[in-house]
């Protein structure tokens, strides 16, 4: 039998599905994880718990509706949405997942050139200058050999890939195209706002405030207004993902705040409506 590629592992692993019985009615369905795009470009399939039952969905807090799932071709571990079912019977069900982590707020990993800590570190010895080797100039500064300004070398900012987009079909999705699209752009820490919107749903990420609104009303001066303010109160920036677009008076309101404006398409890529939105799009976090 001939050798499985990576590709077709990664194609079957999508496809595999699990079967699930509703605790309400009985009614067994066949379910398979939907796939999210990784920064690397690979899939992402949250792993199925065949042994484990489903449980239903009464009410919704951020860090039960989304589990941290590692990439199996870079290994990055990002957030993506719970596997969840919906029953003809009216009962949404959470499908259980192995092997993954509930998401933390904020996690901090030391990395190679994380401080010592001085408690477990040894102190290093004083460094005492000393007369240079023979045959070596001084290299101290002003001397002919070292000017008194070193020029940092040219710098450019790291591209980013190109984005992932996920197909809109529900609320839910347009909330989780919205914050790919945030950590697309260079935000972190994104999670469920503390502050409930008047409006659609509210996620806040370090140094960002954003709404995403799923209905299909274009959002109103008032929905740009109370983003605005509650950014304000919280001293961050602020953006505004709509599906159905904006009200004249909205668009204009934004443009005097500074509020970038992007409207979903149902293939889930943000599509920018003003110049606050192509700053933002250009210059990222």
């Amino acid at each position: 039998m001939d050798t499985l590629s990576r590709r077709d592992v990664l194609e079957w692993a999508m496809a595999e599905s699990v079967p699930v019985r509703c605790p309400a009615c009985r009614r067994e369905h066949l379910f398979a994880a939907p796939s999210y795009p990784c920064v690397c470009g690979a899939p992402v399939t949250p792993p199925l718990d065949r042994l484990a039952d489903p449980a239903p969905v009464t009410h919704r807090t951020w860090d039960e509706d989304w589990v941290t799932v590692p990439c199996d071709t870079c290994g990055r571990a990002d957030q993506w949405p719970h596997p969840e079912l919906g029953c003809p019977c009216g009962v949404m069900l959470r499908i259980p997942v192995r092997g993954v982590r509930r998401p933390l707020r904020a996690e901090v990993v030391p990395g190679p050139g994380a401080p010592a800590d001085p408690e477990t570190e040894p102190e290093a010895a004083p460094h005492t200058p000393g007369p240079p080797p023979p045959g070596t100039a001084a290299t101290t500064p002003g001397s002919p050999l070292i000017p008194d300004h070193l020029p940092l070398p040219r710098t450019t900012p790291t591209p980013r890939p190109v984005f992932q987009p996920v197909t809109i079909r529900t609320a839910r999705d347009a909330v989780t195209a919205a914050a790919l699209y945030l950590r697309w752009l260079g935000y972190r820490d994104i999670r469920r706002a503390d502050q409930r919107p008047p409006s659609g749903i509210g996620l806040a990420a370090r140094g960002m405030l954003a709404q995403v609104d799923p209905t299909v009303r274009p959002a109103t001066l008032r929905d740009v207004e109370c983003l605005w303010l509650t950014a304000m109160s919280e001293s961050t920036g602020c953006v505004y993902f709509s599906l159905a677009g904006y009200a004249d008076d909205a668009r204009d309101r934004a443009d005097a705040l500074g509020i970038p404006l992007f409207v979903l398409d149902l293939t889930g890529t943000p599509q920018p409506v003003n110049t606050h939105a192509d700053e933002l799009l250009a210059t990222g976090a």
